[in-house]
């Protein structure tokens, strides 16, 4: 019996050394709102790129609301080396339909490629039931676009989270659809080669779960998993082994998830890293979304709180977004209340 305590102590000690370890070892070093002076009603769905070794570009869509015609996609310049200067607010795309009537922007996401080119991903629609894709392509770091390019109706591209590059060359972009009777939410991959071309959908089972807004997650040998926003009021998980050709079944990592987004990036040392809100959802959608955390894993099944961002009883912080940058210092931005958004460096 004084064995069994004395290992059962031992463990319970090493949890708790390891857990201040993590505290210790991830520190905010920089956080702040990214608009300095708000004109519009509603920001929503931040995405963040890095485009060179001294900036950061952060775009986002706002307007009076979600699915309003004046929503347009938004963008701001960070300059690294004055960690808290962004420059004024400026817009990337807007929504008109064939007839050129405004129509609302959703969701934007930024990836550059390692051939240099900028992707602008997003959303144009009344809803996210009968949304499609549009997407800019920047060969400058984001000062001149080229006019927008509808994607072909079976592709969405990335539905709110990054793509990732494989090393050779494919990009995978997380995508999801939701049906017109809100009842299915389904989770996909689509790829496309090095210069985003020749387009691939890929299918996942989505039977258990009904599940969006997927993440991409990298590891050793090529395995790759996806963390995914569920109706069920859990993260879901699935894994590939072939470049994200086949997923294995759905199944929860046992994190609470609100009907919120998530965002995770796997980091240079090989942990991952997830920001997410630790809550169960509420009878009305935005509930849930009052507190928000980030928390590690080696292996994407155990996962270890280390920062609080938020922590309210009411309100709205959600829809984060995650980067790490050559420095090796980690960015992330969400939505601040609808009413703003705010940005959190992380320094390892």
């Amino acid at each position: 019996m004084q064995l069994k305590k004395l290992l059962f102590l031992l463990f319970i000690l090493s949890v708790s050394t390891s857990y201040i370890f993590a505290q210790k070892q991830y520190q905010i070093i920089d956080s702040g709102t990214i608009i300095n002076e708000p004109n519009f009603k509603m920001y929503h769905a931040v995405t963040i790129v890095q485009i060179d070794k001294d900036s950061l570009l952060y775009a986002w869509f706002a307007g009076d609301h979600e699915g309003a015609k004046n929503v347009c996609i938004w963008g701001s310049y960070r300059n690294l080396k004055n960690k808290n200067q962004f420059s004024a607010p400026f817009k990337l795309a807007e929504g008109v339909t064939s007839k050129g009537d405004s129509m609302a922007c959703w969701n934007p996401v930024l990836f550059k490629s390692t051939t240099g080119q900028l992707f602008l991903d997003y959303k144009v629609g009344p809803n996210p039931r009968e949304w499609w894709a549009e997407r800019k392509i920047s060969l400058d770091n984001g000062h001149t676009w080229t006019n927008p390019d509808k994607l072909s109706d079976s592709l969405l591209g990335p539905i709110r989270n990054k793509p990732i590059q494989l090393q050779n060359g494919t990009i995978l972009y997380p995508s999801s659809t939701e049906s017109n009777d809100e009842k299915k939410w389904i989770s996909h991959i689509e790829n496309s080669d090095k210069y985003g071309k020749n387009w691939k959908y890929l299918p996942i089972n989505c039977d258990t779960f009904g599940v969006i807004q997927p993440s991409i997650l990298k590891y050793k040998k090529g395995k790759l998993q996806l963390l995914m926003r569920s109706r069920q009021n859990v993260i879901v998980s699935t894994w590939s082994t072939d470049n994200g050709n086949n997923w294995s079944k759905l199944q929860s990592i046992n994190l609470p998830n609100p009907n919120s987004g998530i965002d995770a990036v796997t980091l240079h040392n090989d942990l991952q890293m997830l920001v997410y809100n630790p809550m169960l959802a509420g009878k009305d959608w935005w509930m849930g979304r009052a507190k928000l955390k980030v928390a590690i894993s080696k292996n994407g099944i155990d996962w270890q709180d280390i920062l609080t961002l938020e922590n309210h009883d009411k309100g709205e912080y959600s829809y984060p977004a995650i980067i790490e940058d050559s420095n090796h210092i980690i960015h992330i931005a969400y939505t601040d209340d609808r009413k703003n958004l705010k940005f959190v460096d992380v320094k390892m």
